[in-house]
């Protein structure tokens, strides 16, 4: 029943999608089926948090607590997207921008995606997730697209061939990782459970380099650096909920499919091997964002490459390991989900009414918008890493664990690199927020649909700073066990 309401309700909504006429009527009732399938999968962790065990259907499906951990986030933030949709898209019809036509079609695109990401994390096959991965590349390069101007067709071309020239890399990973079970594991299967089930069979040489084109290959899509040249591009000119998607989610699916190979590479070969692989490629990917913050012009360009540092730290938490290096990632996993939507949500309303996302012209946001410059400034703080915000707390959590581990080499670059993009985030939001607005940015009308979801996020960050749930504190040390094994 649970797994039907997942993977059906995207389908059912594409299908409504079509059927239904007016763009508004649609955006509600797709806000109403992400709320059902986020209430669905709160039924999901509770019954595996509680010892109920992983949810299994046959051979094909397979639901454990890592599972469901990211059917959490793909539901949150497609709840919050979806809702944001209703207010951005009716603002873009008024404009002409978008017909009724072109807003089903969003809308099939949207839930399409959607059942992609959903799809990666509860299939038991290796292949079949990789085919899932692929499907979430082709769907997602559309909305990248969307808008059909040579900058976003462009883009999402340079999206198609990067990701897809990764995930060939990580398709090689695959087949050399069924040669070594079938060759020394003495099974012919695919299937995650089986293969950590002979996992300390597999031949340790042949397994690093299964997870050298895994990191490698998926990682791409991730947006570790240096694969991770898409990115700016992709998540720059897609329209902002799908900038949120993209940024928020589609991420940490590529992350989830590493994670799987981590688990099982971990129990052929000794942990150190991952751990440093991870260490290396998250603070490469620190110092590249930091560099490119810095000198950034372009809001939501400044965003993508935040991506890219939050996806690096995520990589040092691993690394790092201990327990508090793999709690801190994971709850990084889901602050960063929260908090990007978040500011990219934001900063797409503010550039559509400034009609650019030039920050040298974009100012006095908290003037000429006042909710969404207030939430705008606390959410560069979040994402910053400033506390009392929950980005702060999982940062803290990976730094202790390098220091902890005796990684102090990496633990200091990796605050290094903290410093300097903190400043430069809260140095640029900064001057957009205050000052002066311009003359022609007056009574600027502000949705009732994105105001809740900018708040609705916005409140989650603050709750999740100032308290961890019991509920979702069990969440991610059940998560945690899985990967430490």
């Amino acid at each position: 029943m649970m797994l039907t309401v997942i993977l059906c309700f995207p389908l059912l909504l594409a299908a409504l999608s079509l059927l239904v006429k007016g763009s508004r009527a649609v955006g509600i009732i797709n806000t109403v089926g992400y709320s059902i399938i986020l209430g669905v999968s709160f039924w999901l962790i509770q019954g595996i948090i509680n010892g109920n065990g992983p949810l299994v259907l046959g051979s094909f499906f397979y639901i454990d607590a890592l599972s469901a951990f990211f059917i959490l986030l793909i539901a949150l933030i497609n709840l919050s997207s979806s809702l944001y949709s209703i207010g951005y898209l009716a603002v873009e019809a008024q404009e002409g921008l978008i017909t009724e036509r072109k807003t089903s079609a969003y809308y099939v695109l949207y839930n399409l995606f959607a059942f992609a990401m959903f799809f990666v994390t509860v299939v038991n096959n290796l292949g079949i997730m990789w085919v899932a991965i692929e499907m979430t590349t082709l769907v997602s390069a559309f909305l990248v697209g969307f808008d059909n101007t040579k900058k976003s067709i462009e883009a999402a071309w340079k999206y198609i061939i990067i990701c897809s020239a990764g995930i060939a890399l990580a398709l090689f990973g695959t087949i050399l990782l069924y040669y070594t079970v079938a060759h020394h594991g003495g099974i012919n299967s695919l299937n995650w459970t089986d293969i950590l089930a002979v996992a300390s069979k597999l031949d340790p040489q042949v397994m690093k380099v299964v997870f050298l084109f895994i990191l490698v290959g998926y990682g791409t899509k991730a947006g570790l650096a240096p694969m991770h040249t898409w990115l700016p591009d992709a998540h720059s000119q897609a329209l902002s909920p799908v900038s949120a998607l993209l940024s928020g989610v589609l991420l940490k699916t590529a992350f989830y499919a590493i994670l799987r190979f981590t688990i099982i590479v971990n129990r052929s070969v000794p942990a150190a091997f991952t751990q440093e692989l991870f260490i290396i490629f998250g603070i490469l990917s620190l110092g590249i964002a930091a560099a490119f913050i810095l000198v950034q012009k372009d809001i939501k360009r400044l965003l993508a490459y935040s991506s890219v540092e939050h996806v690096g730290i995520i990589s040092v938490g691993l690394g790092f390991a201990g327990l508090f290096g793999v709690y801190g990632a994971l709850f990084h996993i889901f602050n960063h989900a929260i908090t990007k939507s978040l500011m990219f949500l934001g900063a797409g309303i503010v550039s559509k009414n400034y009609k650019t996302t030039n920050m040298h012209v974009i100012k006095g946001v908290i003037s000429a918008m006042p909710f969404t410059g207030l939430i705008l400034i606390l959410g560069a703080f979040a994402l910053a890493g400033a506390p009392p915000f929950s980005v702060f707390f999982s940062e803290m959590m990976i730094l202790v664990s390098g220091f902890q581990q005796g990684s102090y080499l990496a633990s200091i670059l990796f605050l290094l690199f903290m410093v300097i993009i903190f400043s430069a985030i809260t140095y640029h939001f900064s001057r957009i927020t205050f000052g002066s607005n311009p003359a022609d940015i007056t009574g600027v009308h502000e949705p009732a649909s994105i105001k809740i979801a900018l708040g609705l996020l916005f409140a989650l960050i603050l709750i999740l700073g100032l308290s961890i749930p019991l509920f979702f504190n069990k969440l991610i040390l059940s998560v945690a066990e899985i990967i430490r094994g």
